[in-house]
């Protein structure tokens, strides 16, 4: 679906509030198909993107994960060898 939506849970450190925004702005970009809203559908927008936000927020903070944490350098290291091995 949307590809720039990273996995937010089980992270050390865990997401920050900027990361759970920027994906809640992804969602909302994806479902209304727009990257900016005309001046007609600005309010409801950035409305959508802060409820959405808040939401995430809330979801990402009560899941209990029993496994160990996930390193983002490790994470990281992982996504760029899967894509040079799509793109090789």
């Amino acid at each position: 679906m949307c590809r720039n939506i990273k996995t937010l849970v089980n992270f050390e450190p865990p997401a920050s509030d900027d990361e759970v925004r920027a994906s809640a702005l992804q969602f909302v970009r994806k479902l209304t198909g727009m990257t900016h809203p005309s001046q007609a559908n600005e309010e409801a927008f950035h409305r959508a993107v802060e409820e959405i936000t808040a939401s995430a927020r809330t979801l990402v903070d009560s899941i209990e994960i029993r496994s160990s944490p996930r390193d983002r350098k490790e994470e990281a290291r992982k996504a760029r060898e899967r894509s040079a091995k799509r793109f090789a």
